[in-house]
């Protein structure tokens, strides 16, 4: 299996032919990439297709409203651009691009702490779009405190609204394309700007991102009492997780298995949603992120509980493919058709769309339908 699942639709199956043949092969293996056998990235887009909506009808509902209300954040699309690494090799202008296309979007932009840009010229470039574009910053808790704290502090200051870290990477998941073409670093002229200048790093240079199986919710505690931002969860798939992220102040969980690239036996992010969102019972936003490649999938994780969705892969696909407008064009593609499928579902906005209107197609459904 791989990890871009079954062929995309449209618009974006154009851009990802396009970037394919414009990027180094082992930085599109890196992108594209999953853990292990890559079941759980191709099983993220599979399991959409196993699922149907079932429209209402005479619902006397107009025009759908795309807009959600996010901590930190009143966005015009439920599509929030997940974070992922390095933009830099995509295209030159990095995430400064993608940062523009989102605001120009009105799409809450998170970027990821292993950004090829530091976090200050990401919030720059969205904001030169519009003052009051929402970016959040996505965070792996370290293993020395102080680097964290300088992380979110950073963040901040930068004018980031909400701070979003990533709990499901104890150690670094084994990718197998990335050990064949021996990837494990940045190239000449690309570097984790966010990581520059951190206590420890050495003079003009980078710390490493570290990953530790030491870390827990105390770690997380301290993070949460240091700082004012709010924080959302990244990588939450068990129930009793999400409750315990309530009982802790998260301002929101984000259903994700990392793209398929952690735990390759991880269920897809759909399939976990709906215990969660029971879970979680409507007290803090539920986002999931992994496999959304049409606006069917942005409303069938609505009508399962998510207020919103992230999309990682495809934003690449378009950064790659034509830059700031590759990203504009995956971002609106998107946006219509969630709008186009939710008219269809009788729905008036991204809160409509209920679960009784998913259904499986076939013998396998999700838990919770």
């Amino acid at each position: 299996m791989t990890g871009g699942g079954p062929p995309v639709p449209g618009v974006l199956a154009e851009l990802r032919e396009k970037a394919a043949a414009r990027l180094d092969p082992v930085h599109w293996d890196f992108y594209e990439g999953g853990a292990g056998e890559e079941t759980a990235a191709a099983e993220n887009v599979l399991a959409f297709r196993r699922l149907a909506l079932l429209p209402r009808v005479l619902r006397g509902a107009g025009q759908a409203d795309t807009s959600v209300d996010l901590p930190g954040a009143r966005a015009r699309t439920p599509v929030v651009v997940a974070p992922t690494a390095f933009h830099g090799l995509a295209h030159p202008d990095g995430e400064r691009a993608t940062a523009r296309a989102a605001a120009a979007a009105g799409a809450v932009l998170i970027t990821s702490m292993a950004s090829t840009t530091a976090v200050a010229d990401v919030t720059a470039s969205a904001r030169s779009v519009r003052e009051d574009a929402a970016v959040w910053f996505q965070l792996y808790l370290q293993p020395e405190s102080g680097v964290t704290d300088a992380l979110a502090r950073r963040a901040a200051q930068a004018g980031c609204t909400a701070l979003v870290v990533t709990v499901d990477s104890p150690v670094f998941g084994r990718r197998r394309r990335d050990d064949r073409n021996g990837f494990h670093d940045l190239p000449p002229g690309h570097a984790t700007e966010n990581m520059r200048g951190l206590p420890g790093a050495p003079p003009g240079g980078t710390l490493d991102i570290a990953m530790s199986p030491a870390l827990s919710w105390d770690d997380l505690r301290r993070l949460r009492d240091g700082h004012d931002l709010p924080i959302l969860l990244k990588g939450v798939l068990h129930p009793d997780d999400a409750r315990l992220a309530v009982a802790e102040g998260m301002r929101g969980v984000i259903v994700s298995n990392h793209g398929g690239r952690q735990l390759d036996a991880a269920p897809a992010a759909v399939e976990a949603l709906p215990r969660v969102a029971d879970a979680v019972a409507g007290r803090i936003p539920v986002l999931l992120d992994g496999g959304v490649r049409t606006g069917s999938d942005v409303v069938t994780a609505l009508a399962l509980g998510a207020t919103a969705v992230g999309v990682g892969r495809p934003v690449l696909w378009g950064l790659a493919a034509e830059g700031e407008d590759g990203v504009a064009r995956v971002l609106a593609e998107l946006r219509d058709d969630t709008a186009h499928v939710l008219t269809l579902c009788g729905a008036r906005d991204c809160s409509g769309p209920t679960r009784d209107q998913v259904v499986a197609r076939g013998p396998r459904a999700v838990t919770g339908c």
